[in-house]
């Protein structure tokens, strides 16, 4: 694989350094120097008639499920993988120049989060669209390795460490050690499935139906998934589904806990199932020093201890979950010996590559 050498790459990263998450439901960004400056909904509103983008990020959000018919609102992954590689690219053109402004009189070098399964075709598909955004040099890292490095994890010790990053898409589990992946697993069971048990846990109980966005909303004010001391209710808008017409429904907090029992018992079997296959040497390692969790998904109230009493292992939610994978994305660009070994662990594209002697 052809990259920079360290001379050229130090070089090379002298101009503007972006971290991206690139998540399904939602993109944070790094700026060295500003630290996470903002973070859009992975959402893009396009004229089907003119094939024009109207509206990205939370703008487009609002839209969702309110548009006309020649107004489609389109979330361009999926997964964690591009799934609409002309929506990816005019979402990713819009993050960039909300970042950096006029980046196009200086060297634009982006280090972005991929789910760890990622093919070489979607990582390929990630490359260009980040090329065609503007990026000169652009690293593609598995996202609970940065995710581990934002949480501050020695990941480049000789000791075991596991990060179990729940995003929208995709919880991805990684046991790390030594700058690397030793074992991982990249489950489609995540945030949008968490919404989508809650849609259907509704409409098979109460015969209401709601959209995904009122989902998510439940799910962020009533998630759970033990039985609260306190039984928080909520008074929730959508269609009957024999009548058509809208009504309301209280629903609790033990609703929601049933509803999602099931997303989050198999993210918990899949930590169980990584455990199992992992050296034990790096499993001694982890239970001495933890499990980590992050992503918005992990921010589901006792999801941790859920982990804890089923692994019989420490667990903890990272300092800053939602932005860990753009924070150590970010960070990467202050060890340059490290970004250039990350570099060239795969597919990594460089607008001049020039081969390592």
């Amino acid at each position: 694989m052809s990259f920079l050498s360290l001379k050229n790459l130090r070089f090379g990263f002298l101009g503007i350094q972006l971290g991206i998450d690139l998540g399904t439901s939602n993109t944070p960004v790094f700026l060295r120097g500003a630290g996470i400056i903002f973070s859009e909904p992975s959402y893009v509103a396009m004229n089907q008639n003119t094939r024009k983008v109207i509206a990205v990020g939370e703008k487009a959000k609002q839209m969702h499920g309110r548009t006309p018919p020649h107004i489609t609102v389109i979330r361009p992954l999926r997964d964690g993988v591009i799934a609409n590689f002309e929506v990816a690219y005019e979402m990713l053109r819009f993050l960039v120049n909300k970042a950096v402004p006029n980046h196009y009189f200086s060297s634009l070098n982006i280090v972005l989060g991929v789910p760890s399964d990622c093919t070489p075709v979607e990582r390929r598909a990630v490359e260009e669209a980040a090329h065609h955004a503007g990026g000169k040099n652009i690293v593609l890292a598995a996202q609970p390795f940065l995710a581990a490095i934002g949480a501050g994890m020695p990941v480049r010790e000789a000791v075991g460490s596991m990060m179990v990053d729940i995003g929208g898409g995709t919880t991805e589990i990684a046991i790390l050690s030594l700058g690397g992946i030793v074992s991982s697993q990249s489950l489609r069971v995540a945030g949008d499935k968490m919404d989508e048990s809650i849609v259907n846990y509704l409409k098979k109980t109460y015969n209401l139906i709601i959209g995904e966005r009122t989902a998510e909303t439940i799910k962020i004010q009533l998630g759970s998934v033990f039985t609260p001391e306190e039984k928080k209710t909520l008074e929730v808008r959508g269609r009957d589904v024999f009548s058509g017409l809208p009504r309301s429904q209280t629903i609790t907090s033990g609703d929601i806990r049933e509803a999602l029992l099931e997303p989050c018992s198999r993210i918990v079997e899949g930590v169980k199932s990584t455990l199992e296959h992992s050296p034990p040497e790096l499993v001694s390692d982890i239970m001495e020093h933890g499990i980590v969790m992050a992503g918005g998904g992990a921010m589901i109230s006792g999801f941790p201890v859920m982990v804890q009493e089923t692994t019989k292992i420490p667990c903890r939610l990272a300092e800053d979950p939602i932005n860990c994978v753009a924070l150590g994305a970010g960070r990467l660009f202050e060890d340059l010996h490290f970004l250039k070994e990350v570099a060239g662990r795969g597919s990594t594209y460089w607008e001049h590559p020039v081969e390592v002697a």
